[in-house]
């Protein structure tokens, strides 16, 4: 083995086993009733040009049917337009096995540029992920956890950007893949920078799972932070002085009760004691007696009329 080739091995293991992918089919499997997002990216200078998704069951263009054009929402499928990232992205609902066909991601421009896309319905899906949407702060790691059937448990898995169609197949400075063999592998990034921002995919084999990864901005970051912060300690605050004034309150309470009783037991004291006094004051005394001359006008009276006569002295004659 030469030096340069030597040279040439390590790098290649440094960068952590990056490499390009290329333009072939992609193939997304989704699990029946679920929905599915794909970003469709396009060159700059096509950003006033019109956009669609088309789709044909036996996979072929000329004869597919558009299902929504950029920026309108036709029954289960709709179309968003984002021209600062050169990218629409394209979102179908409740999807069934009749929806199992070829897409293709449409710019209309002399030659279509054109990319293809296979979706497959599955009871089961052979590739899927925990999360299609993670996001972390600049700085910081986010993780996303990567499902595969049995059937794909020997085949090579990748973590990829639809935007360059860069892939890693190890651990890298920035991005380690351990797989537990378990029908899962997980993905570590570290050290996110803004630039990071963007859609990937899972890759086991053929088939694909697309994530959408959003860095916020550190400076940001910590201002949510700290407005998270500020209310947690105002909730605390707000809890503690309810609670003071709960106790106030209740104290209050016991306060006004404890006087009310004081004052009842008052009145109905003084109640008694002036009934008793009032008895006292008012009770005749017995001032009958045997030798009580008065009449008791409750008995009976009988008048009578007393004549008395004057006694004559009886003179004695001699």
């Amino acid at each position: 083995m030469s030096i340069t080739r030597f040279i040439f091995i390590i790098l290649w293991l440094i960068s952590g086993a990056q490499c390009k992918t290329d333009d072939e089919l992609k193939v997304f499997s989704v699990q029946t009733g679920g929905s599915l997002t794909i970003p469709c990216h396009y060159d700059t200078q096509y950003i006033q040009q019109k956009k669609y998704w088309c789709y044909h069951a036996k996979g072929e263009y000329k004869s597919c049917s558009v299902l929504a054009s950029a920026n309108e929402t036709k029954g289960r499928v709709s179309v968003i337009d984002h021209p600062d990232q050169s990218l629409f992205t394209v979102t179908m609902t409740n999807l069934q096995d009749q929806d199992s066909g070829k897409y293709w991601c449409v710019v209309e421009i002399k030659s279509n540029q054109k990319n293809p896309i296979y979706v497959r319905i599955q009871s089961v899906p052979d590739v899927s992920v925990v999360s299609s949407s993670v996001s972390g702060d600049e700085g910081g790691n986010i993780s996303v956890k990567c499902l595969y059937s049995s059937a794909y448990k020997n085949k090579h898995k990748h973590w990829c950007r639809y935007k360059d169609k860069s892939c890693y197949s190890s651990q890298s400075s920035s991005v380690e893949i351990s797989d537990d063999e378990r029908e899962s592998f997980t993905v570590l990034m570290s050290g996110l920078m803004l630039s990071d921002s963007g859609w990937y995919f899972c890759s086991v084999g053929d088939r694909q799972a697309p994530v959408q990864l959003t860095v916020t901005c550190k400076a940001h970051s910590i201002i949510n932070k700290t407005e998270v912060n500020t209310d947690t300690d105002s909730t605390r605050d707000l809890k503690q002085y309810g609670h003071l004034r709960l106790w106030h309150l209740l104290v209050v309470l016991l306060l006004l009760l404890l006087l009310i009783t004081i004052v009842i037991t008052t009145i109905i004291l003084r109640n008694k004691h002036k009934r008793n006094n009032t008895h006292i004051t008012h009770e005749k005394p017995d001032t009958t007696s045997d030798t009580d001359d008065s009449v008791n006008p409750e008995c009976d009276v009988t008048y009578s009329s007393v004549i008395k006569l004057h006694q004559t002295k009886a003179f004695d004659f001699i």
